[in-house]
């Protein structure tokens, strides 16, 4: 797939600003220009009674996130988690948990929710097992109505709350004008919050060009598969979401 306008890459990273920073140090030793910005920040949101009851009571507790390990372990100390298993969606999240003292952790080799339902662990029937998902507010539920149907009982603890960033109206303008020709996405919401600020605008011109125009890296087939629904011209699909997997599709991209 070509670069738009013919030109070199210049990556828009939406990424929260931790692993937004590990991308761009990546990129930049690959001469790969970049741009960082958050589209939203991390807050506390379990309560220590919570994050306990659901961290010491569960047989399986399941993160989907490093924040969701770092954030529960500020709540309640992972010292004190007690479990017969700890699952982890991939690798960066397992070296979360191994930064904590959590040695034996499951991870799937494909990193997401489907991923996660293969593993032997979580592949059978799971009558009257106790679950607990650790996660940010909100997110997709496939997972949690897998493990019910097999019999689990499932909780969920929301370790941490994304709080949104506002821009400016023109934000789309000075992207524009920055020359941004690829945007990485690793959710459904950046997508949809991404394309509230560059599709659905006023300026049809510089609408177009995000729509039509512009490549757009994701991290799985299902946000492809959005981003397709949304309109969007130019989708690339990245092998997983990790900051490796994303620089070595960049520079497949960049070398076109």
């Amino acid at each position: 797939m070509s670069i738009a306008n013919n030109t070199r890459l210049n990556v828009l990273i939406t990424r929260p600003t931790k692993k937004a920073q590990a991308l761009s140090s990546l990129l930049k030793e690959q001469d790969i220009a970049c741009v960082n910005q958050p589209l939203f920040d991390y807050q506390p949101l379990a309560d220590r009674q919570t994050s306990e009851s659901l961290l010491v009571n569960a047989d399986i507790i399941i993160f989907v996130s490093v924040a969701a390990v770092e954030f529960a372990d500020k709540a309640f100390s992972a010292k004190e988690w007690h479990s017969q298993y700890v699952i982890a969606v991939g690798k960066a999240t397992t070296i979360a948990l191994q930064q904590l003292g959590i040695n034996t952790v499951i991870c799937p080799t494909q990193e997401n929710s489907e991923g996660l339902l293969t593993l032997p662990i979580l592949n059978k029937s799971l009558y009257n097992k106790s679950i607990t998902i650790v996660r940010g507010d909100g997110g997709r539920e496939h997972l949690a109505t897998h493990l019910k149907k097999s019999g689990a009982n499932v909780n969920y603890l929301e370790s941490y709350q994304r709080v949104w960033r506002v821009f400016a109206e023109d934000i789309h303008k000075q992207w524009f004008k920055q020359q941004i020709n690829c945007i990485v996405v690793t959710s459904s919401a950046i997508l949809e919050k991404l394309v509230q600020l560059t599709v659905n605008t006023l300026n049809q011109r510089v609408a177009s060009y995000w729509q039509n125009q512009c490549v757009w890296l994701v991290a799985s087939q299902r946000i492809a598969n959005t981003a397709k629904q949304l309109g969007l011209i130019h989708v690339v699909i990245s092998d997983g979401a990790s900051e490796q997997a994303i620089t070595a599709t960049l520079q497949q991209l960049n070398n076109k």
